[in-house]
């Protein structure tokens, strides 16, 4: 039975139902409510439709703008239809041509003749301090616009593109926790200490902040994915570019938009733990000792979920211009509560952007500014792991020493049940907070003005202010305050900080575009430079006696002066870096058939020594548009065939400020007794921390892509494929070293090389195209493939990395191990060889021997299977239907294996009395031995999610009607699973270096049940 059974019969079928029947109701009541505004005054019209070549289209659709009235012309192309008014507008749309709106007028009878539309040729894309149109594009660029978005409720911008570019990869590992963030990684791991995430660039402001972007203000993504694209960003393009665009106001009328959903979640898979019955059960078998039934009965998962959650999300939006003017303003509230308790999300903001231009259109100026404030509850989230140490016979409540015979012995004095070995979260719910309260701002400004024709320059500003405050405590009657090995002696404990970071940008450009004949060059330059900087404060205190003032007077905590509490702290930090660059681009093409563009920046930071303080990224690509070409002429089904080549430099300055440099820290206190003094005055003393290296330099990537443009069957298929192979060199990393001459035991420098390739393909279908039904698919997909090809040269040394550690009990040490010549993510561990008759573990040796634990050695250890998914894929279906429609969104990741550490740790019967999975008492009843990390414990990965399901409806509006447009939409997300995997969900972190371990503190996977309204006026 897939979880979306489940779903509908454990978590709330009556919910959704009622849900889905309000958002019915609501369409046929709309519907009767704006058809008594339609007027009847009916004309006949008639008329054939054509394509470009003169040729009837047997198919089309011929609809009345803005109503549901509409028809298909027939065999030879006819139609006939009546229209309300000569007001009316007729839409005619054919498969794989641009649709046509006419006008009625005072004419009865028409011939149209509908253009082809070749993949949106004409379309523009973002390419890094401007734009080209989709023609024209050498590199691998996708780009995604707000109606291709994943609807619903999303915890990240970035969550709306999920599924939707090949070759990027998206991963919440923490669940829809509304105070985590994603993972994001394109084409693979690029590094090893540096950082493996894309460069944001929000409205031209690199680095942009995502808290700033929430999702309705969003028009686009344009990722740029290779090297050629990414490289005009040098020494921050090696993990791709993002590019996002935010919506502008448009000359016109003045509009105003509303959109509003309330959302709300239900677990979907919950780990299958001995319920009170069952642990009775075991008692009475003779498994658990009598002395462990505590009386009570306690589900503490259920517990802990927050069944009330209900997330909602309003945005207002005001816009409008003039023939020289425009804004938009955009002001929004959400509240988002998690699935878990005391976890949630308070954030409100506003967006507003500006433009004028003057001078005869010769000057431009534009501005933006964003702010997001935001108050989130941090308490909760993490405390599903207590799951696996919960007694589920004891209670949350229980009396303080009940000594009678039977009862149970509370080790708690205020009500809350504490567990000798693990803690009680409704205990630190109630005497604990955990808040952060944070402002984020952003500013920018462009100036641009034609000096003369096609010559422009511009100056670019902007800065960004992000500053949070954390307050935490712990009062006196918090367990960890006054249990008997507490060193707080039952006094409260506050924590406090404060951080502050900012950002200043300014860039010049120039650029000029010129043609001679068949000749067409574009020609930008520019400057660039930006400053960052951040600050920490952070300070501590125990001893508060009394609870009354919280945090909010350090200075009565005894602390200070007993120092038998444990010491207050103080902390201060302040740190910055400079990037400065110089950078062009040239383009040009010929006949519109030929194209190449050529870039290269010389950049340089402050992050790096200094012998390489600077470096150079060059770029180039080329494209060749054959189905232009005169011997394609014959070739009817194919309308675009483009070929890009392209090669690309691009850096990873990725890393902490000052690696290169010698900086002190403190060491401990040197008495010194001055002027014959008997008593010692004590300095601080101060010592290096870190070797300098004068050579740091940038890890630099150097990538090849191929890549083929398409367009099939009157463009009813078109879309892309890109295979690449991309080699990072000079990876970052620590490495040990002598002492001396050293100062310190190890230096960080540049010495490995890793290696990727792979293929990314991208193909939109439209199936159907009739009347008022229409079908398209979209599909994306990608293979990759990864080696660390080296780690070590004639100085520095590693031959292996290993990570992703198992924890106890039973110190099993780390799972993976990253190794010279060798793919990222391979688990390294034993063989399983079976079980001895009595359930003790066997193994095979290297030599070809088995034995078990004891015999094991270090050599006997192998590969035995690898955490990072080989192949991802989406599959999109898109219904539309008079004025439904429908979307059906699957994704999946194959190949790879996952490490169960919840079956590992807790499905194995030796860990009684704890509480331990049901398969301990079942499948796993046979094992006698601690747990050991083996194959044993890997399964494969592979999934299939049905992810995204929305259905909306757009009204029809008369011109009487108070409202331009009005949509409703139902969306579901995380519906069903399809995997062989037998955890909680097999989506786990597939990015960095250690993929594939299914930790066992876990952020509930949820079903998420969306309903929403968008209205325009």
């Amino acid at each position: 039975m897939n979880h979306f059974v489940r779903f509908l019969i454990k978590h709330g079928k009556q919910k959704v139902t009622k849900t889905l029947m309000v958002l019915i109701l609501s369409v046929f009541y709309q519907n009767h409510v704006f058809a008594e505004y339609q007027q009847v005054d009916p004309i006949n019209i008639s008329g054939i439709v054509k394509d470009s070549g003169g040729y009837p289209l047997p198919g089309a659709s011929v609809m009345e703008k803005n109503t549901t009235n509409g028809v298909v012309t027939d065999f030879d192309g006819n139609f006939e239809i009546k229209v309300a008014s000569r007001n009316s507008i007729l839409v005619v749309s054919y498969l794989g041509l641009k649709t046509a709106e006419i006008p009625v007028g005072s004419k009865t009878t028409f011939v149209v003749e509908l253009e082809e539309d070749a993949q949106n040729l004409d379309e523009v894309v973002l390419i890094g301090y401007g734009t080209q149109s989709r023609k024209a594009v050498s590199t691998a660029v996708t780009k995604v616009s707000s109606q291709d978005f994943n609807e619903g409720v999303v915890s990240s911008p970035l969550d709306l593109i999920q599924g939707k570019v090949a070759g990027l990869q998206i991963t919440r590992a923490g669940g829809n926790n509304p105070n985590s963030g994603a993972s994001i990684q394109l084409r693979g791991v690029t590094s090893i200490t540096g950082s493996n995430s894309p460069l944001i660039v929000v409205d031209g402001i690199p680095g942009g902040n995502l808290d700033l972007i929430q999702q309705n203000d969003i028009e686009s993504f344009d990722v740029l994915k290779d090297g050629a694209a990414a490289a005009i960003y040098g020494t921050r393009g090696t993990n791709g570019v993002i590019l996002i665009t935010t919506k502008k106001g448009q000359k016109g009328k003045s509009t105003f938009n509303y959109s509003t959903f309330l959302s709300k979640e239900y677990v979907s898979t919950k780990p299958d733990f001995l319920t009170a019955d069952q642990f009775r059960s075991a008692i009475a078998n003779g498994l658990i000792g009598e002395n462990n039934d505590l009386g009570g009965s306690t589900d503490i998962f259920d517990k802990l979920v927050n069944e009330s959650n209900l997330t909602q999300y309003h945005n207002f939006v005001a816009s409008g211009g003039t023939e020289s003017s425009a804004y938009r303003a955009s002001l929004y509230y959400k509240d988002s509560q998690g699935i878990a308790l005391e976890n949630g999300r308070e954030e409100f903001g506003v967006r507003a952007s500006f433009n004028q231009s003057g001078l005869n259109n010769k000057l431009d100026f534009s501005s933006s500014v964003a702010v997001n404030i935001n108050d989130a509850n941090l308490l909760g989230g993490d405390q599903f792991g207590v799951v696996t140490d919960w007694n589920p016979t004891a209670p949350i409540y229980a009396p303080y020493n009940q000594e009678t015979e039977g009862q149970l012995v509370n080790p708690g004095m205020y009500g809350y049940y504490e567990p000798e070995n693990g803690y009680n979260p409704f205990s630190q719910y109630e005497n604990r907070f955990n808040q952060r309260k944070q402002i984020t701002f952003s500013g920018d400004a462009k100036l641009g003005y034609e000096f003369f024709q096609d010559f422009i320059g511009s100056v670019f500003v902007s800065y960004q202010r992000n500053s949070w405050n954390d307050r935490y405590y712990r009062s006196s009657e918090d367990y960890d305050q006054y249990n008997s090995g507490s060193e707080y002696n039952g006094t409260g404990y506050a924590y406090k900080s404060n951080h502050l970071d900012y950002t200043q940008t300014i860039e010049p450009t120039i650029n000029y575009s010129t043609s001679y004949g068949d000749n067409t060059f574009d020609v930008l330059g520019g400057y660039s430079y930006q400053y960052s900087t951040s600050e920490d404060y952070s300070m501590s205190n125990s001893g508060f006696t009394t609870d009354s003032f919280e945090d909010w007077n350090f200075g009565a905590g005894n602390a200070i002066t007993d120092t038998d509490l444990p010491r207050p702290s103080l902390y201060s930090f302040k740190e910055d870096n400079t990037l400065i660059a110089y950078f062009t681009r040239l383009s040009y093409n010929y006949k519109e058939r030929y194209f190449i563009q050529a870039s290269i920046r010389h950049e340089g930071s402050s992050r790096f020594g200094s012998n390489n303080k600077w470096a150079s990224f060059p770029a180039i690509s080329g494209g060749w548009l054959i189905s232009d070409e005169n011997f394609m002429n014959n070739l009817d089904f194919v309308n675009n065939l483009k070929l890009r080549v392209g090669y690309g430099v691009t850096g990873n300055q990725g890393i902490p400020n000052y690696q290169s440099l010698v900086t002190l820290g403190t060491g401990g206190k040197y008495p010194i007794f001055e002027d014959g003094s008997d008593q010692a005055t004590y300095y601080q003393t101060y010592g290096p921390v870190k070797n300098p290296n004068p050579d740091l330099k940038w890890e630099t990537k150097k990538e090849f892509n191929f890549g083929l443009d398409f367009g099939l069957l009157n463009n009813k298929i078109n879309g892309s494929l890109d295979v690449y192979s991309r080699k990072t060199e000079d990876l970052l990393l620590s490495y040990g070293v002598a002492q001396p001459p050293y100062v310190q035991s190890s230096i960080y420098t540049n010495v490995g090389t890793i290696e990727n390739n792979g293929i990314e393909l991208a193909v939109d279908y439209n199936v159907l195209n009739r009347g008022d039904f229409n079908w398209s698919i979209n599909f994306a997909g990608s293979y990759q493939n990864n080696e660390l090809s080296s780690l070590s040269n004639q100085v520095f040394s590693i031959s292996e990395l290993y990570g992703g550690n198992i924890g106890n009990p039973g110190n099993l040490g780390d799972a993976i191990r990253n190794q010279e010549g060798g793919p990222i993510g391979n688990f390294y561990g034993k063989r399983f060889a079976g079980f001895t008759v009595d359930g003790k573990w066997l193994f095979h040796k290297a030599d070809g021997s088995i034995g078990g634990v004891s015999d094991m050695e270090e050599e006997d250890k192998t590969i035995i299977g690898n955490g990072l998914p080989k192949y991802y894929a989406s599959f999109t279906n898109t219904f539309n239907y008079k004025n439904f429609d429908l979307t059906v969104f699957f994704r999946g990741k194959f190949k790879y294996d996952i490490l169960n550490t919840v079956d590992l740790f807790y499905g194995n019967p030796e860990l009684l009395p704890g509480n331990v999975l049901t398969s301990a008492l079942g499948q796993y009843s046979q094992i006698s031995e601690a747990s050991q990390y083996s194959d044993y414990y890997l399964e494969k990965g592979d999934f299939i999610k049905l992810d995204n399901i929305t259905l909306g409806y757009n009204f029809n509006v008369s011109e009487k009607s108070p409202f331009s447009s009005l949509r409703i939409y139902g969306s579901a997300r995380n519906l069903a699973t399809f995997t062989g995997y037998s955890g909680r969900d097999p989506e786990v972190q597939d990015t960095g270096l250690y993929p594939g371990i299914d930790d066992r503190n876990f952020y509930p996977r949820t079903i998420t049940v969306t309903a929403g309204i968008n209205v325009n006026f």
